[in-house]
């Protein structure tokens, strides 16, 4: 059993759809990051950098004792390696699926989340800091395109846990300013995802 700590943002949704994909059970524990849930000590012992999302596996592959894992990227990576699934171990494709894994965490997210807050959140308008992000965002879409004109998936034939890392950040494409018109691949792809029953349920769990 899989205990997964999570809140409503693109980063927790990654997991909720990798364990919808793949049929894994788990269990929801909401972390209200309003409130200051994240700060509480229990949850800084599974995830020390005090973010959503963070898991504890109680069935770990080897046996032993419960496992915790947080950051988002490596959850999805520890739960492909013990389900067997989004995750191909063929070694070309494998190659593929991290680094294009490894360009969500390291870039796409954070820049977007960038975005996000000087758009909307900073209490002052920065005129340098909303023109360098949203600049950025459209690099990285432009990014993304690209690869998706040559490939049905970001990794190639088959949909993982690239994928997955990338497709929450895409679903706020209008609040960043971004219309998915003038990347025709991305939103085939995104139409796509958006259709899947395990996106489909991973996100009402949302509502709830």
């Amino acid at each position: 059993m899989i205990d997964l700590y999570y809140a409503p943002t693109p980063n927790g949704h990654k997991i909720t759809l990798f364990l919808e994909e793949a049929g894994m059970p788990y269990r929801l524990h909401p972390i209200d990051i309003s409130a200051g849930d994240q700060f509480n000590p229990a949850f800084l012992a599974i995830s020390p950098n005090n973010k959503i999302p963070a898991i504890v596996d109680h069935q770990p592959v080897d046996g032993g004792l419960p496992v915790s894992v947080f950051e988002s990227g490596a959850i999805l990576l520890y739960l492909a390696e013990k389900s067997g699934k989004l995750l191909s171990q063929e070694l070309r494709e494998r190659s593929a699926t991290l680094q294009w894994l490894f360009w969500q965490v390291g870039g796409f997210g954070p820049m977007l989340g960038q975005n996000h807050h000087f758009t909307h959140y900073a209490p002052q308008p920065v005129p340098y800091a909303i023109e360098r992000y949203q600049n950025e965002t459209r690099r990285l879409y432009g990014v993304l395109n690209t690869q998706l004109e040559k490939k049905p998936w970001l990794a190639g034939d088959h949909y993982s846990i690239a994928d997955i890392a990338t497709f929450p950040w895409v679903v706020s494409h209008e609040r960043q300013r971004i219309d998915l018109a003038q990347f025709p691949a991305v939103r085939n792809w995104f139409e796509r995802i958006n259709l899947r029953p395990a996106t489909i349920k991973a996100y009402k769990l949302a509502e709830k």
